[in-house]
């Protein structure tokens, strides 16, 4: 599914679920308020009716309890997927975790991360459940959480976890998890009166017990019941709203996921063995019903059909394997399966990556769309990438990635200028900032990575962002400051140095603010085609050092903009700088989903210009992207390495 296009849909049915939950709301509103007549006028000792007086306050009482349920909620999610998970009992996967059941679970999530071309998530495991489930939850990639129950690492295969994993991924990619975060905090109101109601019915039926006032206590428990009544609507309509929003995009991440490995058998194997398998996908140690739609498989027993959140189990297999029945289900004894699983984590693929020095790549000439149209969509070949890439980093630096201290000091080293001379002084600046001994790790880390080659440089940020976020934010924004000290200290910014600072400061912000961070800001038609124009050029100057050489991609990058772009001046070489570049992509990061797809095409096209990428490009491709919200896989397909 084309990534845009997903976003849009994400953002439409974020816009419908705000009109049934006002809808719900008046509802509400009015069936709380009739409860209260009929039980202080028929019930009551009053013989005349109830005043409006208290009908309105009534009305109004439940309104403000309906939006403040509803803000409570969303305020507590704004601190991101994390919360989902921690609620629902999770337990955080450390990442330098050793047990071999959850060492492979983190490395299926980096291979996947790294195919995406987003910072890994934070993982967390559900210990107490022992059904097949899962689920990933946040407002952006960088604030996103994958979750597993402990069932679904004891009893599924590597393949078939790949292929849970490869759906909870595309769910990130595609809006669905802003989406269902969202929903979380919007239905939490409308559901919130229904256990007002159950607690006041029991509260009173144990008040009658003690008082034997039946009479005088009928009104409050009518009062009681109605809201039980009342509440039950709510939820009525959250789980309909639920199943009508998630059911459909259920099947995508299902066709998603196979795309993304290739193995439908992987995927349709994961979802017999929840058919099969006695506890079934079924969440039990918490209430299910707030995060039933961000589920793998459905973890509420006995729903319906017309309130389910997923479609039937034997419906999603048809749709990859067509000749399943249900009596091909497979009997589960899940014992023997997590002692084979448990055996087979020792035989992890490890296998050495070529061509990680590569620094120029040939293109075709439909490159521009290509790339673009990758984005949000990584495929069979990414993933392979990453399989391949992932155990092949240097061992001193993967180490240094999952480890809390080492990924401060790796984030540092990956900024340090290849320039020697450039180098030591940037290495004398971070002696005087955090020590010789501390220098020294940091200077054995920065030889790691030049000669592991450029093509580890965003990986290793991406695998060691786990580690580092969760480092205090005071420690966090030194660490930003730093870096920029670093960039800046030759009083210019290199391309390279700029790319790596950008993305590193845009996904700490967004990891620490997700709420926030995932807010579109508006832009002027004018300061929009103005920035376009701008990063195109930058672009261009930044793709050879011919000025025929520019002029051509920077003539190739304003075509898809049409004829508006026609009245804007020309390429000159030598206007652009790093801080116009800033500038800009502040302003495009406004950009709707269609806009940002049009500049997207529009920056490949001028890049892909003279048939060639090379890796600094690709940075700085994968830095507008990161800008925008679009992950980007790495560069690869039929791309055929040449010289450099």
């Amino acid at each position: 599914m084309n990534f845009f296009a997903a976003q849009n849909q994400a953002r439409k049915a974020t816009r419908w679920l705000v009109v049934i939950y006002l809808l719900a709301t008046v509802l509400i509103i009015v069936g709380t308020t009739a409860t209260v007549g009929v039980a202080f006028f028929g019930l009551g000792n009053s013989t005349t009716p109830p005043p409006i007086s208290l009908l309105l306050m009534t009305a109004l009482l439940t309104g403000g309890f309906i939006a403040a349920a509803t803000l409570y909620k969303t305020s507590r999610l704004s601190a991101g997927g994390g919360r989902v998970a921690q609620d629902m009992g999770g337990v955080l996967v450390a990442p330098n975790v050793q047990d071999p059941l959850r060492r492979r679970l983190r490395n299926v999530v980096e291979e996947m991360a790294i195919a995406s071309g987003v910072p890994v998530p934070d993982i967390y495991v559900l210990e107490e459940e022992s059904g097949i489930n899962a689920f990933a939850a946040g407002f952006s990639p960088e604030d996103a959480v994958v979750a597993v129950t402990r069932g679904c690492l004891e009893t599924l295969n590597r393949d078939e976890l790949q292929g849970v994993i490869a759906h909870e991924f595309s769910h990130i990619l595609n809006g669905d998890m802003r989406l269902n975060i969202r929903m979380m905090g919007i239905l939490f109101g409308i559901m919130a009166l229904g256990i007002i109601g159950r607690f006041i019915l029991r509260g009173s039926h144990y008040g009658l017990g003690l008082s034997g006032r039946r009479n005088r206590g009928a009104p409050v428990v009518l009062v009681g019941l109605g809201l039980a009544i009342v509440g039950w609507v709510g939820v009525f309509m959250a789980r309909l709203v639920k199943a009508a929003v998630s059911r459909q995009r259920e099947y995508l991440a299902d066709a998603s996921a196979v795309q993304f490995t290739r193995q439908p058998t992987g995927i349709a194997s994961a979802l017999k063995k929840i058919g099969g398998f006695a506890e079934k996908s079924y969440i039990k140690s918490v209430d299910p019903e707030e995060v039933s739609h961000m589920l793998f498989a459905g973890g509420i027993a006995r729903l319906t059909s017309l309130f389910a959140t997923h479609p039937p189990l034997g419906d999603r297999i048809r749709a990859l394997e067509p000749g399943f029945t249900e009596n091909d289900y497979p009997s589960i004894d899940n014992t023997m399966q997590a002692e084979r699983n448990f055996e087979n984590t020792q035989q992890e693929r490890a296998s050495a990556f070529a061509g990680s020095n590569v620094r120029r790549l040939a293109v075709g000439t439909d490159a521009g769309s290509t790339i673009s149209a990758s984005v949000g969509n990584p495929n069979a070949q990414h993933v392979n990438y990453a399989q391949e890439l992932r155990p092949s980093i240097p061992a001193n630096l993967y180490d240094a990635a999952h480890s809390i201290d080492g990924s401060f000091l790796l984030a540092i080293a990956l900024v340090v200028s290849r320039q020697e001379s450039h180098a030591t002084k940037q290495l004398s600046l971070v002696t005087e900032q955090i020590g010789n001994r501390r220098t020294a790790i940091v200077n054995r880390l920065y030889k790691g990575v030049i000669a592991a080659g450029p093509r580890f440089r965003l990986p290793l940020l991406e695998v060691a962002f786990p580690a580092l976020k969760n480092r205090p934010s005071s420690e966090l924004e030194y660490l930003t400051e730093l870096v920029d000290k670093l960039v800046q200290l030759d009083g210019q910014i290199e391309l390279r140095e700029y790319c790596y600072s950008r993305v590193l400061r845009g996904h700490l912000l967004q990891s620490q603010f997700p709420a926030e961070a995932a807010a579109q800001s508006r832009i002027t038609k004018q300061a929009a085609q103005k920035a376009a124009i701008e990063l195109i050029r930058v672009v261009a100057e930044n793709g050879g050092d011919a000025a025929q050489k520019q002029a051509s991609a920077f003539a190739a990058g304003i075509e898809p903009f049409g004829k508006w772009a026609e009245s804007h001046p020309g390429f000159a070489a030598g206007e652009t700088s790093v801080q116009l570049l800033d500038r800009s992509l502040a302003i495009l990061a406004g950009l709707n989903a269609a806009g940002k797809e049009s500049m997207l095409r529009a920056v490949t096209a001028a890049i892909a210009d003279d048939g060639q990428v090379t890796v600094e490009e690709a940075e700085l491709l994968r830095t507008i992207c990161a800008t925008f919200g679009c992950p980007l896989p790495p560069i690869i397909g039929d791309l055929k390495a040449t010289a450099d």
